[in-house]
């Protein structure tokens, strides 16, 4: 017995929701990277926490912060 595949009618919906999904993935990655490599405490308005904590990230990273 064999199975026919016949292809599902695309309304360029789903390919829409890729797009999105993957431009918010990639706007993430890149703050996240601001935040982690480059930021040095301006985005920071709560006190040192953020900073602190995004300096760690660079040393685990192995990115240069001194």
């Amino acid at each position: 017995m064999a199975i026919a595949h016949s292809p599902s009618r695309d309304t360029g919906l789903d390919n829409l929701a890729t797009v999105l999904v993957t431009v918010g993935v990639v706007l993430l990655a890149l703050l996240t990277l601001y935040l982690v490599g480059f930021d040095q405490g301006a985005v920071s308005r709560s006190g040192m926490f953020l900073h602190e904590l995004m300096h760690d990230g660079r040393h685990l990273l192995g990115v240069p912060c001194h």
